[in-house]
């Protein structure tokens, strides 16, 4: 292109397989006035996209990654740049083995064909392994290579074809022109990208420029926190055994997972990559420019043979015919670089509006596998507000202020990257950058020996080493864990201090809540826009209610305490704060920017306690003269209560399930309030718990929902069981699909299920995602063609049940019906318990009522 144009409608910044599949379907959408921006020359501009190994794995424990990668696979498919070849990640050690199981069962759970080989299986396949090393292989026949530069190409042309898109190469963006918000902390808007070759004025950015996303994200005054990270690959060849295929790939890949290195044939060459090297990490403004000596490509950094010294003796061990134990004469090093690729803190990719500028969208920390999946999601979600694949769990607006830092992301990149082709347990907890966020009550839960799990940056007590000796009241009601994997990450300590809260009482640290108001004189309309459920209520009134997306989707499920006529306080999750704080931003702009509703996150000013159990009430009236009693204060209310001297916000709902409150009051006070809690509590057995048992065992003995499990963009009310006897007359986001879902029948629904019997010779516990079967043990599909799965698993002490929640096709979901639980290769038998929201736990909630 010789000229910019003056203005296009959005500016793609990036040429890469994402970017570039990004202005195919905003064109294949109506888009129109597209440009796409690139610093490099086309077709190679010389990001990752160019040097990438190109292959496709498509399993992953992650639904969102899978689903992502399998659209991509057929979008491959259908521009004619995929060469399906198989592929098999092997497994040296028992560990790993029982991994590969592991990924069967995810591969059964998310429809993709998989099979378990032996060892002779895996060299029928690839005859020039060492089958005498392997114990399995898990083997997809879907994996394939994929020619990401063509497939760009023809991306690019089709955007062009249908009138939509102009395309600049060798163009340097040097700055992204902002108009300010309405006030402070309010986020501003995108209005033009400043390049050396002039302005174009814009309504839309969409940054997909890889590792130098936070460059261009920094010029907005936004961020996108991710770090450039070293992944190094070497072509040894020609080795004559490939060269004789003819063919460019004629085995299949190979992941050497307890190696953490990947081989595939690239014609006569066989190449390799390592993720088994030191982190090696990069900063995005040290990347070299173009044309940098020794480099083919910014991305190609020299080789650093050392580091892949290890991993080429694990090669030559495990394809000792075509590389030689020692060496293989004739067969050389033709290619060697240390190649960039984007790593963040939490492993996910980076995907949507930013949360501190309108109109400026990330599409980043993506691999080759997802691209075209990832941009088709971006320009769904562009055009329609959501996406047909559920991304939520890569919305670039789920990371707080303190993991969008330098320190944080690099720290975290370092821990993950040896996790990439790591055995990460689903609750796993990460060990860098820790403590930063600490509730007042630290000091006590740390004295009581707290196990803390981190959510959000938050030090959250999961279970109390000073409760050990429940364990011995409790004997009989605790199951024992002896499987390590079952055990790993949980103690029998969660189940002790669930029952005696039952029996007596508990207090749990909620500091970590997220805790927005939404004041003015536009407070009502702009919450009863964003809400289900009405909130018109009388002051004082405690609301649960589903935010929706414009397609009917979960985007958050939370409490709204109704605090005077213009004033709601909206209490949410940890993990959720600020990806719901970016919602509310982004649809009340208009209030926001007339100054008739102002939001103010009190997250770091208040903190809470949770109190619950039969004797809370008891508790609680040591501590204050107000009325504390069932008919002085409703379920479902909240009121300004005074306990020791302290003034508190006392909210009677549970989570749990059982009487109490959560009690909010600004931080200062915190730790007063904990010891007075304490001491008034002890003549009634009050014990500290964990988060384990507020978020798993009490959460599913009660049936109760969890946003990112339960409840996601991919799912709706109707489905989860928590459509409302009546719709409100107020408009909200999401209307129009809701009255459209409860018109029809469900294509599933929501369902607690139970193991009734091992089906092992130990009992096993699962943790989540594995596949519900039916009794016969076939996939269970539902209206929409997913499978099911399970959401949520824990124990559930008071019923001496292990206990589920999983989406069930309508047809399945009946009490008493019979499934299996795939889990780790084996079938471990259950039935449904009930269905929709009937909670198996005191079903009719006598108990947080009384």
């Amino acid at each position: 292109m010789e000229n910019l144009p003056d203005r296009a409608h959005v500016v793609v910044i990036g040429a890469g397989i994402v970017g570039s599949s990004i202005v195919k379907h905003l064109a294949e959408l109506g888009w129109r006035d597209i440009l796409l921006i690139d610093k490099g020359p086309l077709p190679e501009p010389g990001g990752s996209t160019d040097h990438a190994s190109n292959f496709v794995f498509p399993v992953d424990h992650s639904k969102e990654i899978t689903e992502l990668t399998l659209d991509s696979l057929r979008q491959y498919t259908v521009l004619g740049v995929l060469a399906e070849c198989g592929g098999i990640e092997v497994a040296r050690t028992p560990e790993r083995l029982q991994e590969l199981r592991r990924r069967m069962s995810s591969a059964t759970a998310w429809g993709v064909d998989a099979e378990l080989l032996s060892p002779a299986g895996v060299k029928e396949h690839m005859p020039w392994i060492r089958e005498d090393l392997l114990l399995a292989g898990f083997h997809t026949p879907t994996g394939a290579i994929v020619d990401a530069v063509r497939a760009g190409e023809q991306m690019r042309r089709r955007a062009a074809d249908l009138g939509a898109l102009q395309v600049a190469d060798c163009t340097e963006v040097t700055g992204v022109a902002v108009d300010a918000g309405p006030q402070s902390g309010v986020p501003g808007r995108v209005r033009a990208v400043e390049t050396d070759r002039g302005r174009v004025e814009t309504e839309y950015v969409v940054v997909a420029c890889g590792v130098w996303s936070p460059q261009i994200a920094a010029m907005a005054g936004a961020s996108i926190p991710l770090v450039p990270a070293v992944h190094q690959m070497m072509d040894l060849g020609p080795i004559p055994e490939l060269a004789a295929t003819d063919d460019w790939i004629s085995v299949p890949l190979i992941r050497d997972m307890d190696a953490r290195m990947y081989a595939r044939q690239r014609g006569p060459d066989l190449e390799l990559g390592s993720y088994a090297h030191r982190p090696m990490l990069h900063e995005p403004a040290g990347i070299p420019p173009l044309g940098a000596p020794g480099q083919a490509s910014p991305t190609q950094l020299p080789f650093t043979a050392d580091d892949f010294t290890p991993q080429l003796a694990q090669a030559r061990q495990l394809y000792p015919e075509l590389l030689g134990a020692h060496g293989r004469e004739g067969v050389g090093v033709t290619h060697a670089i240390n190649g960039l690729l984007s790593l963040t803190a939490d492993g996910a990719p980076l995907l949507g509006e930013t949360a501190e500028v309108h109109g400026l969208w990330s599409a980043a920390a993506v691999w080759i596998k997802e691209g075209p999946g990832v941009g088709r999601a971006v320009a769904e979600w562009m055009t329609e507000g959501a996406s047909e694949v559920d991304v939520h769990a890569a919305d670039i607006t789920r990371i707080p202020q303190h993991g969008r830092t330098r320190r944080h992301v690099r720290a975290r990149a370092a821990e993950g990257f040896p996790k990439v082709y790591g055995i990460a347990h689903p609750r796993e907890q990460w060990s860098s950058n820790r403590p930063l966020r600490t509730s007042p009550f630290h000091p006590r839960t740390q004295a009581l020996g707290g196990e803390h799990f981190e959510v959000s940056g938050w030090e959250r007590p999961q279970w109390y080493a000073a409760n050990a000796s429940l364990l011995q009241e409790y004997s009989g009601s605790i199951d024992r864990r002896v499987h390590e994997w079952d055990a790993r990450w949980w103690s029998p300590i969660i189940e002790a201090e669930h029952l005696t809260m039952r029996e007596r009482a508990a207090m749990f640290d909620l500091a970590a809540f997220s805790v927005i108001d939404l004041t003015g004189p536009g407070a009502l309309e702009g919450a009863q826009r964003v809400a289900v459920a009405n909130v018109d209520r009388e002051v004082g009134r405690v609301i649960y209610t589903p935010l929706l997306d414009s397609c009917g989707g979960f985007r958050s499920d939370l409490t709204i305490v109704r605090l005077a006529r213009d004033h709601f306080r909206f209490i949410t999750g940890a993990a959720d704060g600020a990806r719901d704080l970016a919602w509310l931003h982004r649809h009340l702009r208009a209030e926001l920017a007339t100054g008739r509703v102002a939001i103010q996150d009190l997250t770091s000013a208040t903190c809470a306690i949770g109190l619950w159990g039969p004797q809370a009430r008891t508790i609680v009236e040591r501590l204050t003269d107000d009325d504390v009693t069932n008919e002085g204060f409703r379920f479902g209310t909240a009121r300004e209560v005074v306990l020791a001297g302290i003034p508190t916000l006392m909210v009677r709902i549970s989570y749990v399930g059982d009487l109490g409150w959560e009690i909010h009051l600004p931080v200062e006070h915190g730790l007063t309030l904990w010891d007075a809690l304490w001491e008034a509590g002890r003549p009634y057995g009050l014990i500290a718990a964990g988060a384990g048992v507020y978020g798993t065992t009490g959460r599913l003995e009660k049936a109760h929902r969890l946003f990112g499990a339960e409840l996601a963009p991919d799912r709706g009310p109707v489905e989860a069981g928590l459509a409302l006897p009546k719709v409100k007359e107020a408009d909200f986001i999401g209307k129009d699909a809701y009255l459209l879902a409860r018109a029809q029948q469900p294509a599933s629904v929501l369902c607690t299920i139970g193991l009734t019997g091992s089906g092992a010779a130990e009992p096993r516990f699962p943790s989540g995602s594995e596949p519900v079967l039916s009794g016969d043990g076939s996939p269970l599909l539902d209206g929409r063609g997913q499978r099911s799965y399970v959401t949520s698993a824990g124990p559930a002490p008071s019923l001496g049940r292990y206990v589920m929640l999983g989406y069930l096709p309508w047809e399945s979901a009946e009490a008493g019906a019979r499934l299996q639980i795939e889990y780790l290769g084996t079938h471990l038998p259950a039935e449904v318990l009930t269905v929709g929201r009937t909670a198996p736990f005191d079903p009719e909630h006598t108990r947080v009522k009384r």
